[in-house]
């Protein structure tokens, strides 16, 4: 799917949501959301993704995310994250990780964290088709600073990544920005639905120095205060020293949120739903 094809998306998407608030102006704190507007939303974006690629010649594969995040302390939490990816719909499984880490909240609007992950890719032609084209072990401090302008949360999350591969040691840089906006009636003390846009830049010190991009759009719905389910489309653009690679994935996750005792607003929902990758 062209990245053309994928910002017409999104546009859909920031037409379609004024029409979420029906009963009153789209800045009405009191807006109601009209249900059926956000599914007709959601799922013209996925037709019209899953278009593009048809008509790209790409098959459109799957990304799936299993998040935990359990709070030690008003500031201190642990998190791990598993997750298993395909080329085609749940066929031709090629990629899986797990990873854990330590995340600290330094200030109301930023959190610092370090985690160790290892990451597996196989061959293209099945599922985990051997020789692996990748094993790598990574080691990354983490930086994510949010702001909030009115309901538009804003996070950026800067990473520096210590990889450990089979060719060798090396550094990568990446850059991440995030838009997100609530959606639902305040019923339970949050808003149920929570849809998230952003872009991601992979950087390295080698050639490429660009390495990679990745655009994202995604919707979540916060089933209770501790358990979301995520579903999402990703587009992600290789760049090589030969040629380039484009590659288009349904994301579907759940996150899990444990502390040892009830946290004080303001504690870790604050992060956004979205990968750790």
């Amino acid at each position: 799917m062209k990245r053309r094809e994928f910002f017409q998306s999104l546009a859909l998407i920031s037409l379609l949501a004024p029409g979420l608030s029906l009963s009153a102006s789209p800045l009405s704190p009191r807006a109601a959301v009209n249900w059926r507007s956000l599914l007709a939303a959601t799922a013209l974006l996925f037709f019209h993704s899953s278009d593009g690629v048809c008509q790209s010649g790409q098959d459109l594969g799957t990304w799936n995310i299993l998040n935990l995040r359990y709070g030690l302390t008003s500031k201190w939490s642990l998190f791990g994250e598993a997750q298993l990816r395909s080329l085609r719909l749940y066929d031709h499984f090629f990629y899986y990780e797990y990873k854990g880490g330590l995340l600290y909240r330094a200030h109301p609007d930023m959190v610092v964290g370090l985690a160790v992950g290892q990451y597996e890719t196989y061959g293209n032609n099945g599922d985990f088709v051997k020789p692996q084209v990748g094993s790598e072990f990574r080691i990354w401090p983490t930086v994510i600073m949010f702001h909030n302008y009115w309901k538009l949360r804003v996070e950026q999350r800067y990473r520096a990544e210590f990889r450990f591969t089979l060719n060798g040691y090396r550094n990568r840089f990446r850059y991440r920005i995030a838009f997100s906006y609530p959606l639902g009636n305040n019923k339970r003390g949050y808003q149920p639905f929570q849809l998230v846009a952003g872009d991601e830049i992979f950087m390295s010190e080698r050639a490429p120095y660009f390495e990679r991009n990745r655009a994202f759009v995604s919707l979540s719905y916060k089933v209770s205060p501790k358990s979301t389910f995520l579903i999402g489309y990703l587009h992600q653009y290789d760049y090589r020293l030969t040629s380039q690679l484009s590659r288009d994935f349904l994301q579907v996750g759940y996150f899990l949120e444990l502390s040892r005792k009830q946290m004080p607003a303001g504690g870790h929902e604050e992060l956004l739903k979205t990968s750790e990758d």
